[in-house]
């Protein structure tokens, strides 16, 4: 998937359909010169409902239309015929969308789960026909009621990325190219900080025809969480992700304070997001000779004591497939 094709954050107007009118009429036929009322109701308008396709992986059908609405109910008709209903308009969304009021953003509801359907906007109710308000004083009531109006709702549909792993690092740390190399994906590289401007998807082929789905996140930077760099348009793809795989350049200043930044940048978006197991890789590796490997290896055992750690290279894919080992195991348990 190419970042131009990749849209996660939309504006939408939705509009339901109006209710049918009920009818006014009185029954007529041979020999029955004043029937009393027989006006039926109308049918409901449309519903929109939002639903999930496991097959979708971005919003980006609605990078051109911002605009859907309903069918409207049809009118009711003599002999108590009930007008039809207005079809609904099923809008289809990837699973991991967030669905919000775009005025109050109120929450209304999440896609979690394949087939998953929430109405977002009711249909208006249809009228009565006349024959609901015959009565001993009003034998032939001329009257019905109107369709009410459908509703008109402004929603923000938000993608959170369902991958199994999430690369985590600051801009250039390598997150593209390791994606790159390890699965068929194509993202932008470029040696220059924020060439990544949307997650990136690729799926990792493992052993025995295993696989699992990686996500190349936007790189964090100092502040991120309070909306500086890219903000909060990438840390909620975070939320989603089962593992993080922490990403820190060997040309690094400091390896512990990179790594701290990173775990508090987190924390201060979404604390729950220190529950997720993690990884950490030191990236670049064939930038080092080997007595500086070996000393990055003894810094990385003194801080990430109870932390599974390695020190790679995309570009010799140096230890890339201990990686793989390491990430499947992190997933199975």
């Amino acid at each position: 998937m190419t970042e131009g094709n990749f849209v996660d954050y939309v504006k939408l107007n939705v509009s339901s359909g109006k209710g049918g009118k009920g009818s006014i009429h009185l029954h007529r036929e041979k020999f029955i010169t004043k029937g009393g009322p027989d006006g039926g109701d109308g049918g409901r308008g449309g519903h929109v409902i939002i639903r999930a396709n496991k097959h979708l992986w971005t919003l980006y059908s609605f990078k051109f239309k911002k605009h859907f609405k309903a069918g409207n109910g049809g009118d009711g008709s003599k002999n108590r015929s009930r007008g039809a209903n207005g079809e609904d308009l099923f809008i289809d969304v990837p699973v991991g969308t967030v669905v919000r009021n775009t005025d109050s953003k109120e929450i209304l509801f999440e896609i979690i789960e394949a087939k998953q359907e929430e109405i977002i906007a009711k249909g208006g109710l249809g009228g009565r026909g006349n024959w609901h308000f015959k009565s001993s004083i009003n034998q032939t009531p001329r009257y019905a009621q109107p369709g009410k109006d459908g509703v008109v709702v402004p929603v923000t549909l938000e993608l959170k990325v369902l991958a199994d792993v999430g690369l985590v690092g600051f801009p250039n740390a390598g997150k593209s190219t390791l994606l790159s190399v390890l699965t068929s994906a194509k993202p932008k590289i470029s040696d220059y900080e924020f060439t990544t401007l949307k997650p990136n998807l690729g799926i990792v082929n493992y052993r025995d025809y295993k696989s699992f789905i990686m996500a190349d996140i936007p790189g964090i930077i100092e502040g991120a969480s309070e909306g500086k760099g890219l903000g909060h348009h990438f840390l909620r793809h975070i939320e989603r992700n089962s593992i993080l795989l922490f990403l820190i350049p060997s040309d690094t200043s400091d390896l512990k304070k990179t790594f701290e930044i990173l775990r508090n940048e987190l924390e201060k978006y979404n604390p729950e997001l220190l529950d997720k197991s993690y990884i950490v890789a030191l990236s670049k590796s064939d930038l080092l000779d080997e007595e500086l490997i070996a000393e990055y290896n003894e810094e990385m055992k003194n801080i990430f004591k109870n932390t599974p750690y390695l020190i790679i290279s995309s570009a010799t894919q140096f230890q890339l497939t201990e990686l793989k080992d390491l990430l499947w195991e992190q997933l199975k348990s």
